[in-house]
């Protein structure tokens, strides 16, 4: 039953959006059909999600296990012709549920009533995005989702994260390419509203309830030379936090394969009122990797020094090298995180679109004064396997298996629990024009 909703909501979505980005075209004749509408492209993606978090410890929970199905229908329009071009972008999400229950509710892929505990049966956003072009600038107003060093929209669960605002991209000057944003409200991953933003707070680092009107950040891409790319940016969340960064990538031939280098450092103080509590963090680290054919090994090291953890804003990815973790984040007061990573690409053995990975994190040196106190210790051994089918009647087809075991020495009310945690999803986009 919920299946057939969720098509003929997709479906209506569908529609409407059609015409809104096709009447200001119709409208204004020949002259927007050289670029608004002719250059405009719509695609739908089917992404279809199933998450187990099995606890190993003695908390009340033990799982949250749901299952769901999400619609992104993305619709971008070309520009009007002229020096200053003008579009709009239309994003429609629907996620729809398919199992959960009170008991094993709150995995983000669906939004849960705090009363009941029960998640939604469905849930959807509508999503405009004004945008405007001058030479290689473009102006993004409405939803924008930013995927910089300090802000990433999480594309983590059944819907992707987005925020309100406006962003700024701009490539003029040769070899540097320049980004800014204002930020006033986050539209969470599993929430079809927009919400003031506050800072993640796992382990009792922050002040939770602690909202800020805004954030504002910039910064740019620079690149030095052939493999070379120095990034910069700065981050003010207004009242809660500021953030500087500095990142250095390079890439070097060395015998048959390539060395990379990814060297970050992220400097973060309180900002303002300092409504979220004290934040006194540095948050260095530096990763090499040797890519020779289909494989890829990764060896990693992180450091936190100052009193607190590193803030980000809650309900997005913190973009430090432990990224895309699934049971933790790694970046708790004090800790230090050591990570391996071996890739491999089948396509160097004739089996395109298959790939796997498996990484080790370990993090120790933890303090949490009320969870357990100094010297805590954390690891998380992840597997996953993805394959695209390459040819066929579902050619286009993506599966993804991703597993991890997660153990931690914290005290009884950690955020982050000993558990298995799998996640399987099917994804698919096509094309409509």
């Amino acid at each position: 039953m919920h299946t057939h909703r969720a098509l003929d909501s997709i479906l209506f979505r569908r529609s409407s959006l059609a015409g809104l980005l096709l009447a200001p075209g119709l409208l204004a004749g020949h002259a927007l059909a050289d670029g608004f509408v002719e250059d405009s492209s719509a695609k739908l993606t089917t992404r279809n999600y199933y998450m187990d978090r099995d606890y190993k410890d003695d908390g009340a929970k033990s799982a949250a296990r749901e299952w769901a199905q999400g619609f992104i229908l993305k619709m971008e329009s070309g520009y009007t012709p002229g020096d200053v071009g003008f579009g709009l972008d239309v994003t429609g999400l629907l996620g729809v549920k398919l199992d959960s229950s009170p008991g094993r509710s709150g995995t983000e892929l669906l939004p849960v009533s705090a009363s009941s505990g029960r998640a939604a049966d469905e849930y959807s956003r509508l999503a405009p995005t004004a945008k405007i072009r001058a030479g290689k600038s473009v102006l993004k107003v409405g939803d924008v989702s930013p995927f910089l060093p300090s802000i990433v929209a999480s594309p983590a669960r059944l819907l992707p994260q987005s925020f309100r605002g406006a962003y700024l991209q701009s490539a003029d000057i040769e070899d540097l390419t320049l980004n800014a944003g204002y930020l006033d409200r986050i539209n969470r991953r599993d929430s079809s509203n927009y919400q003031a933003m506050t800072v993640a707070s796992p382990n009792r680092r922050f002040n939770p309830t602690a909202e800020s009107s805004h954030a504002a950040f910039f910064g740019g891409d620079y690149q030095l030379g052939k493999g070379l790319k120095l990034r910069a940016y700065h981050t003010t969340v207004a009242d809660l936090y500021r953030q500087e960064y500095l990142g250095l990538l390079h890439e070097l031939p060395v015998g048959p394969g390539v060395l990379s280098t990814d060297l970050r450092a992220f400097i973060s103080n309180e900002d303002g009122s300092a409504k979220a509590g004290k934040v006194d963090n540095r948050n260095l680290a530096a990763q090499l990797a040797y890519g020779l054919d289909g494989h890829r090994f990764t060896l990693g090291y992180m450091h936190q020094s100052g009193d607190t953890a590193k803030p980000y804003i809650s309900g997005t990815e913190s973009m430090v090298i432990s990224e895309m973790a699934m049971s933790s984040d790694f970046i708790n007061p004090k800790e230090r995180t050591w990570q391996a990573i071996y890739d491999y690409d089948f396509a160097a053995a004739g089996v395109p679109g298959l790939k796997t990975r498996l990484r080790y994190l370990r993090g120790d040196n933890i303090e949490l004064p009320t969870l357990g106190g100094a010297d805590l210790k954390e690891r998380e051994l992840q597997m996953e396997i993805g394959y695209v089918i390459q040819s066929g009647t579902f050619k286009g087809v993506g599966l993804k298996a991703r597993h991890s075991i997660y153990r931690n020495d914290f005290a009884a009310g950690a955020a982050f629990r000993d558990e298995n945690q799998t996640r399987l999803h099917i994804d698919y986009t096509l094309a409509l024009w």
